[in-house]
């Protein structure tokens, strides 16, 4: 009688590429003996294989270890020591770098009062951390060397007359500097700070205009002033009096950073790259 190849009542396979009772092949315990020769004794059939616990998916079973776990009293060992997030300024005076964090989900206003070189070294760093820089100015020809030499074949830095500056379109991704370079009295800018668009306001002395940018700054830049121009600072932005005392005699290069709870004395010193651009810090242009 010829081997039969297909499980007797239809009987199925008890998982794929497994055989066993019922499958019909020969020799695999199906109850069919293998075919013989003429005096030739069958085969004794095998052992019946214990049966295979079926897994879903049918993959290969990993490891089987403890978990890792750190209890929650030990998640400070975990911490990245890292610093903060910003445009590295100057150097305290412990010589520590100072950080200006223009970049935030909020709008933020900075407002300096003081000269161009220190606001195009603050342009051009900003530039260097990936931030496109937009400057407000009725003096392009003051800033047109550092957006050619900023730009190459890309448009990082970008010169506007004022009150003509477009929408800039800021992301996360794609943060703004808006700098605005617009004299002694800035009308009302037409792009403001918003999400990711931080403004600079530059002015070279203090202004009738000064208190009110002042109020609304988040955060105030001071280079070398008059003793009455300091005077005037002090009683905005409540300063201890020997910073007023100090604001008149700072070097160039030297801005006191404040809001109306800290202060903190920056030294901007440049780098040979922007020494080569921009020459030597200077208060006056």
């Amino acid at each position: 009688m010829a081997t039969p190849t297909t499980a007797p009542n239809g009987a199925g396979f008890p998982g794929p590429g497994f055989p066993g009772p019922g499958s019909g092949i020969p020799g695999s315990g199906s109850g069919f003996p293998a075919t013989t020769g003429p005096g030739q004794a069958p085969e004794p059939e095998p052992a019946p294989a214990p049966p295979r616990k079926q897994w879903s998916g049918f993959g290969l079973l990993g490891p089987r270890r403890q978990r890792h776990e750190v209890p929650p009293e030990q998640f400070e060992s975990l911490a990245l020591p890292v610093g903060d997030d910003g445009i590295v300024i100057g150097a305290d005076g412990q010589g520590q770098p100072a950080v200006l964090g223009l970049h935030r989900p909020s709008p933020f206003n900075v407002l300096l009062v003081g000269g161009l070189w220190t606001a195009q070294v603050i342009g051009l760093r900003a530039v260097a951390t990936g931030a496109r820089v937009t400057v407000e100015t009725g003096r392009q020809q003051m800033w047109t060397s550092l957006a050619q030499a900023a730009n190459n074949n890309q448009q990082c830095i970008t010169l506007h007359d004022v009150g003509r500056v477009p929408p800039q379109g800021a992301s996360v991704s794609s943060p703004v500097l808006v700098i605005r370079d617009a004299g002694m009295r800035p009308p009302r800018g037409r792009v403001t700070a918003a999400p990711w668009q931080s403004v600079l306001t530059l002015l070279p002395y203090l202004s009738p205009v000064a208190p009110r940018l002042m109020e609304n700054a988040g955060l105030v830049g001071i280079q070398r002033v008059s003793p009455d121009e300091a005077a005037q600072i002090g009683r905005i932005m409540g300063l201890p009096a020997v910073d007023v005392s100090a604001l008149s005699t700072l070097a160039d290069g030297v801005t006191l950073w404040c809001t109306r709870h800290a202060q903190l004395y920056v030294a901007t010193q440049p780098t040979d790259a922007e020494s080569g651009l921009l020459g030597a810090p200077r208060r006056m242009d």
